[in-house]
């Protein structure tokens, strides 16, 4: 994608400030978060669904957009599928539940995403179970909903890089499937919630830097980043026979601690309203959406962002081997190259320059280039440890400089004009500095 489309999208993505989170499935029917396989589709039977009402309520909230379950960890499909999945079809309630929410909320003026789960428990898509026929499944589920329900402001995907799933972009190509999207719909961003194996501020396999709220997951204070953060009216994503009596969060928390100082840190807002087993809100959450209504409106414009690499391609350097010039106990340059960004290398202590470098048994090409510095790793600390940096590569049995600066952001991105070469090294200097990621990446892209 043009990168100042993308980020004319990301842009109007934040415009919209706040959205509605619509959370309806098998699991709505089991008192359970997360839907059981093995049971009947017959379960699911919202008998009085009223997705003009879920409308109507987002509308009282003043949020811009919504975002609806196609289909939850478990893999049952709200959509007439015509792969083999289970779907509505086979329920208790043999209506196309999409296709009802994208035309009641389009009727009310608000824009329409939708919400995949790559994680299928009944089709056994999960890790080390993937096969080029479960990726043929996931792209004929996704051609569906791209090409059935008109034009999505964004796809939220969920259940593949996480540490909960373990389904990896390797596994399950990341590529494959943000080219399929993009070919259908070239406008709809590709959001990911990966921020539990990519923490930070940067877009990695994300157009959206998607935080969890519910789960902990916190935008770190001034974030450069287009970001969403997700979290619940009730209790939990999927309605419990508690909730019309229960406790929701405030009105006043929703819009001071959440909804305004998100907006003002590039960040939107979708807040989860669980649908009961009628297929209605509870009066209890109508009356609060109302009530945050009476409290915000969109002011307008959300505050600029600037362009941000976008990560959409493997790293090259990902588990191959790696040198450095020295390191300090009990760690090594490999835990620079690992795809992990929770362990680190360590320069030895009392040094003031190092390097590490990666080798590769035939030359690659390569044209982005991403420096994490271990900021805020158990005994690293929350200050730069590096001055300057720079990145060579061999050329000839002589080290030629690709790229260099002095203090790195904490998510330092470089892209280079395409570049081959066997050996790679990151040169850095600071008081014994740490790298968690030295990224190697060919992103498709012009020049």
């Amino acid at each position: 994608m043009d990168p100042v489309r993308l980020q004319a999208l990301q842009q109007a993505f934040l415009d919209l400030r706040f959205g509605m989170f619509i959370h309806l499935n098998m699991a709505t029917f089991e008192e359970r978060e997360w839907g059981d396989p093995t049971l009947s589709p017959k379960l699911f039977d919202p008998k009085h669904l009223d997705t003009d009402q879920w409308a109507r309520a987002a509308k009282s909230a003043n949020m811009g957009y919504a975002c609806f379950t196609t289909k939850h960890h478990d893999g049952f499909c709200l959509w007439p599928t015509k792969t083999a999945s289970a779907n509505i079809m086979q329920s208790s309630y043999p209506h196309d539940v999409v296709r009802r929410y994208v035309d009641s909320f389009r009727k009310a003026g608000l824009k329409v995403c939708l919400y995949f789960s790559i994680l299928d428990l009944r089709a056994d898509i999960r890790a080390r179970t993937v096969t080029p026929e479960k990726i043929a499944l996931i792209k004929a589920q996704l051609t569906e909903i791209l090409t059935q329900y008109g034009p999505l402001t964004a796809l939220i995907l969920d259940g593949w890089r996480a540490s909960w799933s373990r389904i990896s972009y390797a596994e399950l190509p990341y590529r494959e499937i943000y080219d399929l999207v993009k070919t259908l719909q070239p406008d709809c961003l590709v959001t990911d919630h990966n921020a539990g194996s990519y923490p930070g501020t940067a877009l990695y396999y994300t157009d959206i830097k998607q935080y969890e709220q519910h789960a902990g997951q916190k935008i770190p204070p001034n974030s450069p980043v287009p970001s969403q953060s997700g979290t619940t009216l009730q209790s939990d994503w999927f309605w419990k026979k508690a909730y019309p009596t229960s406790e929701l969060a405030s009105a006043k928390t929703i819009v001071d601690e959440w909804l305004v100082p998100f907006n003002e840190n590039h960040c939107n807002l979708i807040l989860n309203v669980a649908p009961n087993r009628d297929g209605r809100f509870d009066d209890n959450a109508v009356a609060r959406l109302a009530e945050i209504g009476k409290l915000w409106k969109n002011p307008g414009p959300a505050p600029r962002i600037g362009r941000s690499v976008t990560i959409t391609t493997p790293d090259l350097a990902a588990g191959k081997p790696a040198w450095a010039s020295a390191s300090d106990e009990a760690v090594g340059p490999d835990q620079a190259f690992d795809d992990n960004f929770r362990s680190y290398w360590l320069a030895d202590r009392g040094k003031t320059e190092a390097w590490i470098e990666v080798r590769f048994e035939q030359p690659v090409a390569f044209n982005t280039l991403s420096i994490v510095e271990a900021l805020g790793a158990e005994g690293y600390g929350q200050a730069s440890r590096i001055t300057a940096y720079r990145v060579e590569v061999e050329r000839d049995g002589a080290w030629v400089a690709l790229v260099s600066g002095g203090q790195p952001a904490p998510y330092q991105f470089h892209e280079v004009a395409r570049t081959t070469a066997s050996r790679v090294r990151l040169n850095v200097t600071g008081q014994q500095p740490g790298i968690t990621e030295f990224g190697i990446y060919d992103e498709p892209r012009a020049g």
